[in-house]
């Protein structure tokens, strides 16, 4: 471990008693993991033993995605940038945080002293009044492409020329600013309509041997270092050998069905976020892949749609959101027969849910690998292979 990251884990966080964006609490590394491999034994003891729970070398700075809340110091009337406490709408002031990356937080302060210097109002969430809400930078970890979202109340944006020039002066190493308008009065931090302020308004990065597309609205993992093992290990555990029909449910912008792509015989993504999916899209052509292809609706309404129409798959890849995934969409899996589904989760509980519904529809858990994606929180990403019983693996 670097100096720089000893020195991290060595002085705490600062934040710790007001933020609530991790629960980083003076413990060393070792026995945080052992906290999480320990809860994650127990949600999964009816169902399988946990095999291992992969940790990170370096546990610190390795969010590549940040958001920052912008608002004002009520006292002094000066910018301030961060994120809400835990279970309130007031915003604790953070100057670098542990896992966020470094790069990324001191783009953020540039923001904020020239938000200043160019007089551009802050939005106030009680009046509705002002201009600049959040701001969101996404950076490539081999790629080195940094993505500034700038996120407005209003497309309405004085001497924004200007202001990236000052910025991109500031910070060369920018690759591309986008200007977000979210004039809705919603905790959701992006809106629908955007302006290309600098550069093509997205980044690549890579990813086991494929490079993909990343625009501001599309999922992707926020620790590709993690991921990397993390997917690698969810297509060692489907045993592709080829001659497969692949459904990669809840596919974002095609990151797992593009890396099995080259060991199955045709993959189709399913996806409801519109955005994702032209990623995606892009993302195949980018990487030359033929065999797959994309649809952009709800998962579960394509597995009814898929099962319906008579069609089949061999294995199933799904990675759906925290609140895991629906009865509809495992009833039609379920009809659909497939050997083997690799179910990634990155909540233990609604994967647990979840298990147990499998197993009523005749699937058993074999193999359970934890992945620490998000080291100094409580959160535990997994993933699980479950086999149809009395199915043959090998075909």
């Amino acid at each position: 471990m670097s100096e720089g990251k000893r020195d991290s884990s060595k002085n705490g966080c600062p934040y710790v008693k007001k933020c609530g964006g991790c629960q980083y609490d003076g413990s060393s590394y070792s026995e945080h993991l052992k906290q999480k491999k320990k809860y994650l034994d127990k949600l999964m003891k009816p169902y399988a033993q946990v095999k291992q729970l992969v940790g990170m070398e370096h546990p610190f700075h390795y969010r590549t995605k940040v958001h920052a809340v912008m608002d004002r110091n009520r006292k002094t009337g000066s910018v301030i940038s961060g994120i809400y406490e835990q279970g309130t709408h007031r915003v604790v002031p953070i100057q670098s945080c542990m896992i966020e990356d470094e790069q990324a937080d001191e783009i953020i302060l540039t923001i904020r002293e020239l938000l200043s210097s160019f007089k551009l109002k802050i939005y106030d969430e009680d009046t509705g009044y002002g201009l600049v809400r959040h701001v969101l930078i996404r950076t490539g970890y081999h790629s080195g492409q940094i993505m500034v979202v700038l996120v407005t109340a209003s497309p309405v944006f004085p001497s924004k020329n200007n202001f990236v020039k000052a910025l991109r002066k500031r910070h060369p190493n920018i690759t591309t600013i986008v200007q977000n308008i979210n004039g809705r009065g919603t905790s959701m931090v992006l809106g629908d309509k955007e302006h290309i302020l600098y550069g093509k308004g997205y980044i690549e990065d890579t990813l086991c041997g494929c490079v993909f597309r990343i625009s501001s609205k599309s999922f992707y993992q926020v620790n590709p270092q993690m991921t990397e093992k993390l997917y690698g290990k969810a297509i060692e555990l489907a045993g592709l050998t080829g001659r497969e029909t692949v459904i990669d449910a809840y596919c974002g912008i095609g990151t797992i069905g593009l890396i099995a792509a080259d060991r199955a015989h045709s993959v189709i993504g399913a996806e409801l976020n519109g955005s994702a999916v032209k990623d995606a899209v892009v993302n195949a052509k980018r990487n030359g892949i033929k065999n797959i292809w994309f649809e952009h609706m709800d998962a579960g309404e394509f597995m009814v749609k898929y099962a319906n129409q008579g069609n089949f798959a061999d294995v199933v890849f799904m990675d759906p959101p925290r609140s895991g995934s629906t009865t509809q969409f495992i009833d039609a899996l379920a009809y659909m027969k497939p050997t083997k589904v690799v179910y990634i989760s990155c909540n233990p509980e609604t994967l647990v849910r979840d298990l147990e519904y499998f197993r009523k529809k005749g699937y058993q858990v074999k193999e359970c690998w934890g992945y620490e994606m998000f080291p100094w929180t409580s959160h535990v990403e997994s993933t699980v292979l479950l086999q149809r019983r009395g199915a043959d693996p090998a075909h």
